[in-house]
């Protein structure tokens, strides 16, 4: 996915959530990269890895891959010390899920990242990098969104991530933790869950035992962002100098694009001629859902020079072509849910 990026090589780096759609092709590029990656998955009673069990043997065998949980603080302390950097991305991401299981949110996304916040103080870490999500905006009420509109937490999740986010402003603030939030909009890509429209709509397209393709609101607009271009946003972040401590930094192409528009180009990549349905367990409560995202990067931008390099319709490619492949191996699918 992401280039080699050496400015990380020799250096110690930790990446939480790295079992992940988004943290698996970081700790994968910071590999490739040259640096010492040691990688947290969420323990399991399987021993899985994640995605991390899909790395190539050779980029995973030159991480340092610990299960564990970012609710233990003992823990996380320790897979802290030593190292020079911390991507903190693991989080409960799941906006359907917050709604029953709000608690979850707060221990996970909160707690876990003052665990995180606490070790990195402990430890003397030179650049911690944590990780929001534009669902913190709630509905754009300026467009395109800058780092200084509102903040509206329209679920539990959203909700959750805002206080997530302020702990580390207050840490950088309070104690001089060398802090920074990366914000990316919504990222897409290989690897990308179902709980998402991009890979399910995918996924039903391809399979031929969905006779329809089920989805919820087609008529909301998101700024999607390909995941190499996410990673490399956290790359320049990680390593720029300058960056401000406690500054919150987003990262999108700028480019709104209504749902239903993806489904459409989807459908051209893939041939799919199946009907669309409405599915009632796809549709957010009414005054929860996020009609509108659009983000204004300008301020990573003018830190670091980042700019998105894929166009939407050669990501959409990337993906159909990753789907293909694993339906083809007989593992259409990850995680259930929405096949019909």
């Amino acid at each position: 996915m992401a280039g080699n990026d050496k400015r990380f090589s020799g250096k110690r780096v930790l990446v939480t959530g790295a079992d992940g759609f988004i943290g698996s092709h970081l700790a994968e590029a910071l590999v490739r990269g040259g640096a010492e990656v040691t990688a947290l998955a969420l323990y399991n009673s399987f021993g899985s890895h994640g995605w991390l069990d899909e790395s190539a043997d050779e980029i995973r065998a030159q991480m340092r891959i610990e299960l564990g949980d970012v609710r233990d603080g003992a823990q996380m302390r320790a897979l802290a010390e030593g190292s020079e950097i911390v991507f903190h991305l693991a989080a409960l991401i799941g906006i359907p899920y917050s709604y029953v299981a709000a608690q979850s949110c707060v221990d996970v996304n909160i707690h876990g990242t003052l665990n995180l916040l606490e070790a990195a103080r402990a430890g003397a870490v030179g650049r911690f990098v944590h990780t929001s999500t534009s669902e913190v905006y709630g509905s754009a009420r300026t467009k395109p969104i800058g780092e200084d509109h509102a903040l509206h937490g329209q679920s539990p999740y959203a909700a959750s991530k805002i206080g997530a986010d302020q702990m580390v402003e207050a840490f950088a603030l309070s104690h001089g933790t060398p802090a920074v939030t990366l914000r990316p909009f919504n990222t897409f890509g290989p690897r990308q869950s179902e709980r998402a429209v991009i890979p399910t709509a995918i996924r039903q397209m391809l399979d031929p035992a969905c006779a329809e393709i089920r989805l919820g609101d087609l008529s909301t607009t998101r700024d999607f962002t390909f995941v190499a271009d996410t990673v490399r946003a956290f790359l320049a972040l990680g390593a720029a100098p300058e960056a401000e401590f406690g500054t919150v930094y987003n990262a999108g192409t700028g480019v709104e694009t209504a749902i239903g528009d993806v489904i459409s180009r989807l459908g051209e990549i893939t041939g799919n001629n199946k009907p669309t349905v409405s599915d009632e367990a796809r549709l957010r409560p009414e005054h929860s859902e996020v009609r509108a995202l659009v983000a204004d990067a300008a301020r990573l931008t003018a830190l670091t020079g980042w700019r998105p390099e894929t166009a939407l319709g050669d990501g959409l490619g990337q993906c159909v072509e990753w789907w293909r492949q694993r339906i083809a191996g007989g593992r259409q699918r990850r995680d259930s849910g929405y096949a019909r």
